[in-house]
C-alpha cells in the first residue's frame, strides 16, 4: 500500500513539475536581444510581455504646496485667532478647537472643508458648531446656521482673491 501511495505521489509530482514553464526554459538568441535594459524593456512592452506606466518623468502635475494655495493660506490667516486642532492639507480640512471669547457657557468650533483649489464660493464649506454647557458641565452641541459661516466664507474668499492677485502679479 505504501508503494502505491508513493508511486501516485511521484506521478503527480512529475506531472505538476512537467507542466511548469520553469522546467522548460525558452532558448533565446542573445544576438536578437538588446543588451541595454531600457531597449529590452521597450521591446518587451511592444511584444505585449510587459507593463508600461507611460512617460512619468515628462508630465506636469497640478499639485500645489499649502503655501502656494491661496484658499488654504487665506483660511489659516482668517482663523488665526482660534486654536487649531486638525490641519490636514492633503485631506482638505481645518478644524478649530472650541473657542469662547468671554467667560460664558457658550463656545463655537469651526470646520473648513476645501472642495476645490479654485477661489470660488462653492470651493469651500464652513460649518460652525455651538456648544452650550450648564453649571453642572452638561453640554449640548449643535450645528448652527448663523452669519458667522457667511462672514468666514466671505473673509476667506476676499483674502484668497487678494493672495491670488498678488501671486499673478509676481509671475508677470
Amino acid at each position: 500500500m505504501k508503494f502505491y501511495k508513493l508511486l501516485a505521489l511521484t506521478i503527480i509530482a512529475i506531472l505538476a513539475l512537467n507542466s511548469c514553464k520553469a522546467l522548460k526554459p525558452k532558448w533565446v538568441d542573445t544576438r536578437k536581444v538588446p543588451t541595454d535594459a531600457r531597449e529590452r524593456a521597450r521591446k518587451n512592452i511592444e511584444e505585449g510581455r510587459g507593463v508600461s506606466l507611460g512617460n512619468l518623468g515628462n508630465k506636469k502635475t497640478t499639485y500645489q504646496f499649502s503655501s502656494s494655495n491661496p484658499m488654504w493660506r487665506a483660511s489659516l490667516e482668517v482663523l488665526d485667532f482660534i486654536p487649531l486642532t486638525t490641519v490636514d492639507y492633503s485631506g482638505g480640512v481645518i478644524i478649530t478647537d472650541w473657542y469662547n471669547d468671554n467667560a460664558g457657557n457658550d463656545a463655537i468650533k469651526v470646520t473648513v472643508r476645501f472642495l476645490s483649489n479654485e477661489v470660488r464660493t462653492n470651493s469651500i464649506k464652513v460649518i460652525v458648531h455651538k456648544k452650550t454647557c450648564d453649571n453642572n458641565q452638561n453640554c449640548a452641541t449643535n450645528k448652527i446656521d448663523s452669519k458667522i459661516e457667511e462672514e468666514l466664507v466671505t473673509s476667506i474668499l476676499k483674502l484668497a482673491a487678494k493672495f491670488e492677485k498678488e501671486t499673478k502679479t509676481k509671475k508677470n
